[in-house]
């Protein structure tokens, strides 16, 4: 089984490549079995003048797909930051997507820990972009993820894109930072656009580097994700087959293409 994480869902109206639909027809031509959908973020109903809120627009579009796991997303511009984390749980999601550079907060701002705080309580798992996306490097550089880590020691959270080209040995040093032999994982590797396109791009990432996560992380933290639309079919075949000709052994392939993301959601 594939469970794949990552997966941005849209409106039609919005991105019409981007929907559920879209998303089924790529899964079934890539053999993937189940997948992450993450909300779209609050600005962009807004531009597009979409009806409703993007955490209940997004449970109504899954509600009969049960290969569909909804991720909620946090509105930084309204009220109560806490009440939404317990609406995200309230509609049966089992995490939350955050990007701090796109979403504009600082990695360990006290509104930022008010949602960690809330998901540790509420045993909701948190997808963060991680590496550069175009705002103040200060604010989310890598290293902060260590203070979310040291703060929330609960909080299971993973490192989208693991830092990318520019970031990953900041990335890294995070995970291995909070792992320690005995203790349960809580810092994951996702393995989301790490692949080259036509060159090195921001996010792409060597054999040699992935192989070292495993090395140094373990077998089991390290998670595949889609970056749905923004990949397509074509880049998501070749992400699953670089995975298996790897130098890891069988177990780890089979953990980062699914069963890693299965045991930490519940599934």
């Amino acid at each position: 089984m594939i469970f794949a994480n990552h997966a941005h869902i849209f409106p039609a109206e919005m991105k019409p490549e981007g929907t559920v639909e879209k998303l089924l027809g790529l899964m079934e031509n890539c053999g993937i079995d189940r997948a992450v959908c993450f909300a779209p973020f609050a600005d962009r109903f807004c531009e597009s003048s979409v009806a409703g809120e993007p955490n209940g627009w997004l449970a109504g579009q899954i509600k009969n797909h049960p290969e569909l796991t909804g991720f909620g997303t946090i509105d930084f511009d309204a009220p109560d930051l806490s009440g939404q984390v317990e609406r995200i749980k309230q509609l049966g999601f089992k995490g939350i997507k955050m990007h701090p550079p796109y979403q504009e907060f600082r990695i360990d701002s006290p509104e930022a820990f008010e949602v960690y705080g809330q998901a540790q309580e509420e045993g909701l798992f948190i997808s963060f972009h991680c590496g550069m996306h175009w705002h103040r490097l200060r604010d989310n550089l890598p290293v902060l993820y260590d203070e979310v880590a040291w703060n929330f020691p609960r909080l299971r959270f993973s490192l989208e894109h693991i830092g990318g080209y520019h970031f990953f040995h900041e990335a890294l040093a995070v995970m291995c930072n909070n792992s320690r032999g005995g203790v349960q994982p809580r810092v994951f590797a996702g393995w989301t656009s790490v692949s080259d396109r036509e060159g090195p791009d921001e996010w792409a990432l060597t054999d040699e580097q992935l192989e070292t996560v495993i090395f140094q992380t373990g077998e089991d933290c390290s998670i595949f994700g889609l970056d749905f639309p923004y990949n397509n079919e074509e880049y998501i075949k070749a992400d699953i087959e670089r995975i298996r000709r790897l130098n890891i052994s069988d177990a780890a392939k089979e953990n980062i293409l699914g069963a890693t993301l299965a045991r930490v959601l519940g599934i």
